[in-house]
């Protein structure tokens, strides 16, 4: 196919699956109906599933022959993209999550933006989008300042040189020349490539006209362990690449042990208070997760002013929980060896 007297470079989907019974389907079928005009192929890398995922794929690939699987056995995200990309044909290589859903025309812009950014690497806006109140509420925390603190791959922002980007759209030689993604790293390893290819020379360019819908976690179980999982590695990161990391990543872990402290000093307040001690002036501390609750409601009712009732109360339980499971998991990573910690789960 010709893009103005040029012919449009062959594009390689690489997907990580692991465990994504309910999502694969969608996610692939905006893959294969992008109206993209230039040669593509999609391959997915299959980890150790046990809910059925591999078979769907299997069904899937064996009635469209441009869906390809590789085996991922590790079954790690970074390990999924590395094996998805060695087995890539084409120049550019659009990475895409189990749990996105892209638009028609995501490939077809962004093809377009890497070829007049000269980037290398373009992302764009993460929209989640629920279907219960439940998702709803953590969809609203995603997209707010109140709830992951705003980034323009979150809330968009002006075209432009960017630290980090979501999915990405990548030239394919460029991966190979810093060395794919970092099987080490389990989460934030889009970070640590896009740091590696900045520190090259390279550009990461973020712009507003991509949009990718996002599925949240569909339950505060699976929601609080994915915060806490990428609060411990982003404490990693943190200790790795000090010089690298914005004031914004330690708004959480900061947070908690200030609620912490104030929680101690006001129950040794009370105690004190109780037996006539001097310390009593201790309860003053019970200010802190006060002034923190405080945030969180206001937060909350002004995010959520236009949704359901169900959905307002389940922002009040979710935005705790994205705070402290951050919070709480960067701490601990930034003091041990999360590697030493943590085993990969699905995303």
């Amino acid at each position: 196919m010709q893009h103005d007297g040029q012919a449009l470079p062959g594009v390689s989907y690489v997907m990580p699956v692991l465990n994504e019974v309910t999502e694969v389907r969608a996610a692939v079928s905006s893959l294969l109906e992008q109206d993209y005009q230039g040669p593509f192929e999609v391959i997915l890398a299959l980890g150790p599933s046990i809910d059925g995922t591999n078979e769907l794929v299997a069904e899937m690939s064996a009635a469209d022959p441009r869906i390809r699987a590789v085996e991922n056995p590790v079954g790690s995200t970074p390990a999924g993209l590395n094996v998805a990309i060695r087995a890539s044909e084409h120049p550019v290589v659009v990475r895409v999550d189990a749990h996105s859903v892209l638009p028609r025309d995501y490939t077809r812009i962004a093809v377009r933006t890497l070829q007049e950014s000269g980037a290398d690497n373009v992302g764009g806006i993460m929209r989640a989008e629920g279907r219960t109140p439940f998702e709803q509420a953590v969809a609203l925390a995603y997209g707010s300042r109140v709830g992951l603190g705003g980034t323009p791959h979150h809330v968009g922002g002006q075209a432009g040189p960017a630290e980090t980007a979501y999915l990405g759209v990548f030239r394919r030689e460029r991966l190979f020349a810093v060395g794919l993604f970092d099987e080490g790293i389990k989460r934030g390893q889009d970070w640590e490539l896009n740091r590696r290819l900045r520190s090259t020379g390279g550009t990461v360019w973020f712009t507003p006209e991509l949009v990718v819908t996002y599925r949240p976690r569909p339950s505060l179980k699976r929601l609080v362990r994915q915060f806490v999982a990428t609060g411990l590695w982003r404490g990693e990161l943190a200790r790795r690449f000090p010089s690298n990391n914005g004031l914004r990543y330690f708004v959480p872990p900061l947070m908690v042990v200030a609620v912490a402290l104030g929680l101690v000093a006001g129950l040794v307040g009370v105690v004190g208070a109780a037996l006539g001690s001097p310390l009593a002036w201790a309860m003053t501390g019970f200010a802190v997760p006060a002034v923190y609750l405080l945030f969180v409601v206001t937060g909350a009712l002004a995010v959520s002013r236009r949704s359901v009732p169900a959905t307002r109360a389940w922002l009040l339980v979710v935005l705790p929980c994205i705070h402290v499971g951050w919070g709480v998991g960067f701490i601990i990573g930034f003091l041990t060896r999360t590697s030493d910690l943590t085993t990969h789960t699905g995303r």
